[in-house]
């Protein structure tokens, strides 16, 4: 993966091609075996005016004239890719494929990225009479607080979570320590969320190389495997959903999931959760199933979800402090629990971890994709 921020020295081919050349580097393979590539980016045409994504990447890397395949789900487009890809290969159609997510982020102001962002909600019934991300998921906050007496401290506390977990990330965009005294003194955004219970704007990329497994273990010693992936839908629209405080589709596809990995919340060892905002992370823990419904704030609070606790959330730090540009969270949250399952994880490595977890977003929760990842 790139550094996530503000790249102003990089543009959108260039976050690829470095993250593409370190993933197949890392493989040990060369450009011409791999077969296919899958791209996951929600809005390189209004953010940097590009469109037909996978033949520019396809050319700018030398990868032609194999297929590369652009794939969007709003917040969730690495994931898809990532998913894609895992098809592709266990169709036995491919033998060996590239696939990364890439988005920049920062050429344009806040309130234009703000507004194509708001695109991956319901444009006609929430967007267009101006509800915002910040306030969709503010909502789901204040239910959550209402129905389990949820606090701001508790949200506060995965943000500071996400923050010590970052300082120990060289690719993360914010590396500093923060407390809960500066995130209650943040200024407000959509009431109880603040700016330091928010994602912010980011540029980045990241990749991984997806083979066949008798392949990968011709060029790795330690492969990681892919054992179950899970995806499902909602409502766009949060007003049109039975449920409010979790993602019904984090639940569908994380129990997808688990079936097929022939595991369960209790086998999991590290985990990359969706954490847009505060409260996002606070429902996935107990979508997840890792914490029962109304636990998540409680158990963030306590520390159960820090490096060393019951179950470590969000070690890369999550895309609170480590950065979130969107077409590449899902992949990089498959990188870092890759880096976690070999050991490769410097300064935040979770003691003997053998099987992760993926969950990634689009939207406010219309779109849910979990990965399970083994050790070999």
């Amino acid at each position: 993966m790139t550094k996530f921020g503000e790249n102003w020295e990089h543009g959108f081919r260039d976050l690829v091609a470095q993250a593409g050349t370190k993933a197949i580097m890392d493989a040990g393979i060369s450009g011409d075996k791999i077969s296919a590539g899958f791209v996951g980016t929600m809005a390189s045409g209004k953010l940097i005016g590009q469109e037909h994504i996978g033949a520019l990447l396809a050319d700018y890397m030398g990868l032609n004239p194999i297929p590369i395949t652009r794939v969007e789900g709003a917040c969730a487009s690495g994931s898809l890719a990532l998913r894609q890809g895992f098809m592709a290969v266990a169709s036995g159609m491919h033998d060996i494929v590239v696939v990364g997510g890439v988005e920049k982020m920062t050429d344009l102001g806040v309130n234009a990225v703000s507004d194509i962002l708001g695109g991956a909600g319901d444009q006609e019934w929430e967007l267009f009479l101006g509800a915002t991300f910040p306030g969709i998921y503010a909502l789901m906050a204040r239910k959550h607080m209402e129905q389990y007496g949820t606090t701001e401290e508790m949200l506060a506390s995965a943000s500071v979570k996400n923050h010590k977990n970052g300082v120990k990330n060289k690719y993360a965009q914010f590396q500093r320590e923060i407390t809960i005294d500066d995130v209650m003194k943040s200024k407000v955004v959509a009431s109880p969320l603040k700016v330091l219970d928010c994602s912010p704007i980011t540029d980045g990329a990241a990749a991984v190389v997806l083979a066949a497994t008798e392949v990968a273990e011709s060029f790795t010693k330690k492969p990681v495997h892919i054992a179950g992936s899970g995806q499902a839908s909602d409502s766009i629209a949060l007003h049109s959903r039975e449920l409010v405080t979790g993602l019904k589709a984090t639940q569908v596809a994380s129990k997808k999931a688990y079936e097929r990995a022939a595991v369960g919340p209790k086998d999991i060892d590290v985990v990359e959760v969706h954490d847009c905002f505060s409260i996002a992370e606070i429902m996935a823990i107990e979508d997840l199933g890792f914490f029962e419904k109304g636990q998540g704030g409680p158990a963030s609070m306590e520390g159960k979800t820090a490096l060393d606790g019951e179950i470590p959330v969000n070690t890369s730090g999550g895309l609170k402090a480590c950065g979130h540009p969107v077409g590449a969270t899902g992949i990089k949250q498959a990188v870092e629990i890759c880096w976690q399952l070999r050991g490769e994880a410097e300064g935040r490595q979770v003691k003997d971890a053998s099987i992760g977890m993926t969950h990634n977003v689009g939207g406010s929760g219309a779109t849910a994709v979990v990965h399970v990842l083994k050790k070999s």
